[in-house]
């Protein structure tokens, strides 16, 4: 019997070795992401042979690590079973998906939703910013060149300054007259208050000495780092881009792959997320088992 709890930082460890196992890209199969979200996903886990599962409120994660995939499937078919429920996968790759078609031809149904596909861009596209396409962006940094900017790494020492910027940042986008950017920003401060326990890499971006951004994520995968908050003040024309500029090139540069993860179908983040030409959109897909 599967049993289920909620998701700790102890339990960091052997969940980083189980995802390892899968190498996956999505940013969901991730600790940071699983950890600060739980709240608003009310995300549980638990672990069956050697397998990670992550179940939310509306269904699980397809689950990472390896073992007896139909002994696996057939655990979380009964629990769902037990509550009332069909099994349902909110999120998986492709390559998962191709799984379950090979295993259990025609048991299953699929969906997908664009909204949820990450945006994943090559280390040398966002750090170099090179060709045409881009022109734009080092028309940005060119210009935020010449402001009197600093930047430094996030340590324990100025980290307080990222919580005061993201309470200013909330009040100036209205977080509190919106649901998501209220629970976006949630997730941010718990990212920020766990930052040496989750393993974060992040950076400071300043003019005239005042905080005037802040960045911070990780390595997602073999190949890929994952960029989980990007938060600016748009005092200055360019502030984004250089904040994008200056992560690409402290944390990625020896690997392959930036994910900058969904747009969620906002609209304003859609576009500027295309704006940068991701090198590949991932694809996400829903299963509903039908055994």
């Amino acid at each position: 019997m599967l049993e289920f709890r909620p998701i700790e930082l102890k339990d960091k460890p052997w969940i980083d070795e189980l995802l390892a196992i899968s190498d996956y890209r999505g940013c969901e199969y991730n600790f940071t992401n699983n950890y600060v979200w739980r709240n608003v996903y009310g995300i549980t886990i638990c672990r069956f042979m050697d397998y990670f599962i992550v179940k939310a409120s509306n269904g699980f994660f397809f689950p990472a690590g390896n073992g007896d995939i139909k002994a696996l499937i057939k655990e979380l078919s009964e629990h769902s079973e037990a509550e009332g429920k069909k099994l349902k996968f909110i999120t998986m790759d492709k390559s998962a998906k191709m799984l379950l078609e090979k295993e259990f031809p025609g048991k299953f149904s699929f969906d997908t939703n664009e909204d949820f596909y990450d945006y994943v861009y090559t280390s040398e596209s966002l750090s170099t910013l090179s060709g045409k396409k881009l022109h734009s962006k080092r028309n940005y940094i060119n210009r935020f060149r010449q402001l009197d900017w600093s930047y430094e790494r996030i340590t324990e020492e100025n980290i307080d300054e990222c919580r005061k910027m993201s309470t200013l940042w909330c009040e100036r986008n209205g977080c509190e007259m919106s649901k998501e950017k209220s629970e976006e920003m949630c997730s941010v401060e718990n990212g920020l208050d766990n930052f040496t326990a989750l393993g974060l890499k992040g950076l400071i971006l300043r003019v005239g000495g005042r905080i005037q951004a802040f960045s911070y994520g990780e390595q997602l995968n073999s190949d890929t780092f994952v960029t989980h908050v990007e938060k600016a003040l748009t005092e200055y024309d360019g502030t984004y881009p250089m904040i994008n500029y200056l992560m690409a090139n402290e944390f990625c540069k020896e690997l392959t792959y930036i994910n900058r993860e969904e747009d969620m179908g906002e609209e304003n983040l859609r576009k500027a997320k295309r704006s940068y030409r991701p090198c590949f959109m991932l694809e996400k897909f829903i299963a509903e088992y039908n055994g």
